[in-house]
């Protein structure tokens, strides 16, 4: 091969993966939101699972972006492992799409596609009509780059040290091996299978050296999603692991079947007799079909397997048992009104989680002062800042998995009272349900407001700056203050100890009041220049969250009430 037919391989490979690039970003943007709405209604059902991965990889032509999307769904709560394993084996049928479209011979009509692409691209301003001018122009590039890539391997046929390469592919295992490496380095099993169609076109590479190439090609795809799960937490990097554990099984499987049953291949082969690119791709497919048939209803044990491979932390069982109502089970064979008991116990529960986590965030915010402290009496400082920053993490960590739940909680709560029928329920009933909606909802706010303080930790570490003494000591006043108001909320909630209403009251009269002056003092100190630009706004907005957990503590101690006490209409 000379020199300027091994630039035209490499151009050829470039422009094939620029315009499946191209054609991906077109279909995706062309489908909006439309492929992660389709994702996001993944069931339990495999059968249906399976069926959205395949619609979705064939709608925006590529698999690795479908696993991406479900890697971010599995990252963010929205999905489980076993919806999760249900797509990813949809989504290695659908990638096969690619190979049977670039069996067909379209290199004489891809200049012209390329034409019609680039107009509607440029010259069109319609959104919609620009997106189908990308799938078009991507189309085209896709063909021409095939063109270009079975042009420059012609001469490979007549290379005796090519010829010497190929003949060690012969071994499937190291096939296998080769086509792992080589999809891993274009991290895309399209574009691998597709350079391997088009050598075997070519007579360059045996058929059946081809197909445990394209074996290979399917474990080496899965590189991006485990450069993906890097970044993710643990689910996701669970899903990463699920999606190479299915694909190796998928690997074994196949070569078996191979190796046992030969007369396989042969039988594809007779389907387009003539033709080695089809013979690829129906192999692809009709593969990718069959592992799916045979691993599905065995899916469970290689979750089971993952899971023993990350295994789950004490956070995230807390995270799992936390994610369910414990006493509105059965809400819809239930009377009404112990529906309603059953949401007060939920609620109960909720607050004493908000509760929870807005002490934890103001641990949090202020564990620098007990580091400080312990410093001082400690002459190891070194190992003291080391177990502070751990403990800084946990309670970060527990802040954003408790807030998680409670606005889970929060929309259960609600639903299940929404779908008490009006026409049972008396009029206390009905009474008692909207405030139990409103309560869930304060519930909800007070440990957002703790999350923002979280937030607020983060930004002050960015930034490296931090609060001086005078205004860490009045916001402690104000957070112990706010505390107070929330446990009173909860002792009258709880309890339906009404007796500490004028309690409550008055405590969210000293939290407004302890804000106006923490504010005016702020202010001056911000005049005199004794506060960090940062930590001013910070402190701004933390003192009002405070407030407002005051004010949502306060709406809870009187909602049940609001009947019975005219003063706290």
């Amino acid at each position: 091969m000379s020199i300027t037919q091994f630039f035209t391989l490499l151009g050829g490979v470039g422009l094939f993966l620029y315009g499946m690039t191209i054609m991906s970003s077109g279909l995706q943007n062309a489908a909006g939101d439309k492929v992660r709405t389709i994702l996001e209604h993944a069931t339990s059902n495999k059968i249906f699972g399976i069926i959205l991965g395949i619609t979705v990889t064939i709608l925006i032509q590529s698999s690795s972006a479908t696993d991406m999307m479900v890697i971010g769904f599995v990252n963010s709560g929205l999905m489980n492992l076993g919806e999760a394993i249900a797509v990813i084996m949809g989504a290695n049928i659908g990638t096969t799409i690619t190979a049977q479209i670039t069996a067909f011979d379209l290199t004489a009509f891809a200049p012209f596609l390329l034409f019609i692409g680039a107009i509607m691209y440029l010259f069109v301003k319609k959104p919609s009509t620009k997106y189908i001018g990308m799938i078009i122009l991507g189309f085209g590039m896709l063909f021409v780059g095939v063109g270009l890539i079975k042009d420059a391997i012609k001469p490979l046929a007549a290379s005796p040290e090519f010829a010497r390469f190929l003949s060690t592919l012969s071994n499937p295992f190291l096939a296998v091996l080769f086509g792992l490496a080589f999809t891993a380095l274009l991290q895309s099993s399209s574009s691998s299978t597709v350079i391997f169609q088009a050598f075997a076109v070519q007579g360059i590479l045996e058929y059946k050296t081809a197909v445990f190439l394209v074996i290979g090609a399917a474990i080496g795809s899965v590189t991006p999603n485990l450069l993906a799960g890097l970044t993710a937490n643990r689910n996701g990097k669970r899903t990463s692991i699920l999606n190479l554990c299915f694909n190796l099984i998928r690997a074994g499987i196949l070569v078996l079947i191979i190796t046992i049953f030969p007369g396989i291949l042969r039988l594809i082969q007779s389907l387009s007799p003539n033709d080695v690119g089809r013979q690829i791709a129906n192999t692809h497919t009709i593969f990718a079909i069959t592992a799916v048939i045979l691993i599905a209803p065995f899916s469970k044990y290689i979750i089971a397997l993952v899971e023993k491979l990350i295994p789950e932390l004490p956070e995230e069982a807390r995270m799992k048992e936390g994610k369910k109502l414990l006493y509105m089970n059965n809400s819809n064979s239930m009377m009404p009104s112990i529906v309603i008991r059953q949401a007060m116990l939920e609620c109960e529960r909720m607050g004493n989680m908000a509760l929870e986590n807005l002490q934890a965030a103001i641990d949090c915010f202020f564990l620098k002062d007990k580091e400080v402290k312990d410093m001082s009496k400690d002459k190891n400082k070194d190992f003291k800042k080391i177990d502070y920053q751990k403990e800084e993490a946990r309670l970060a960590e527990q802040v954003r998995t408790t807030e998680s739940i409670v606005d889970y909680l929060c929309h259960a709560i609600t639903d299940q009272l929404i779908h008490i029928r009006p026409d049972d329920m008396s009029d206390a009933d009905a009474f008692r349900a909207s405030k139990l909606a409103t309560i869930a909802t304060n519930y909800e706010r007070i440990s957002d407001h703790a999350m923002n303080i979280i937030e607020y930790m983060d930004r002050l570490e960015e930034q490296k700056e931090s609060f001086s003494k005078p205004a860490r000591k009045d916001m402690k006043r104000l957070a112990e203050a706010t505390v107070r108001s929330v446990e009173i909320s909860i002792e009258i909630f709880s309890k339906e100890n009404f007796t500490l209403l004028p309690e409550a009251e008055r405590n969210e009269n000293i939290v407004d009041d302890l804000h106006a002056e923490l504010t005016d003092k702020h202010i001056n100190r911000m005049m005199k220049g004794k506060c960090d630009p940062t930590a001013g706004i910070v402190f701004t907005d933390m003192s009002t969250d405070l407030e407002r957990c005051a004010d949502n503590a306060l709406n809870i101690s009187t909602a049940l009430v609001v009947k019975r006490h005219k003063k706290y209409n």
